[in-house]
């Protein structure tokens, strides 16, 4: 198994950063793609970005050029950037791992004040 714990959320102001991150353990190896994924109010939960093991990445039309996945495998660590934040990215951030089976963390709120 692998258990997932994000952290980083927190509230700023439009146009601001931060930074989520992820700590994946357990059977880390197993991971071939690692995820971010987002839940606003009332909607339903949407596909951010997703890494390989390869370091291919993709991203959703309304976060290109503003957010960045990476993994750091010394640590076993998902990141997502966000920069130039807008209120409507406003939700709960989840990471997704595919390993043997997927796998969520609990989630980070973030919220963008206008």
């Amino acid at each position: 198994q692998v258990q997932l714990v994000e952290s980083g959320g927190g509230l700023v102001q439009a146009g601001g950063s931060l930074r989520l991150s992820c700590a994946a353990s357990g059977r880390v190896f197993t991971i071939n793609r690692m995820r971010w994924y987002r839940q606003g109010p009332g909607k339903q939960r949407d596909f951010v970005a997703q890494i390989t093991r390869d370091d291919f990445t993709n991203y959703a039309n309304f976060v290109k050029d503003r957010f960045t996945i990476s993994w750091d495998s010394t640590n076993n660590t998902i990141y997502l950037q966000m920069n130039k934040l807008k209120p409507e990215d406003t939700a709960v951030y989840y990471c997704n791992v595919l390993a043997l089976s997927q796998y969520w963390g609990q989630g980070t709120q973030v919220t963008v004040s206008s």
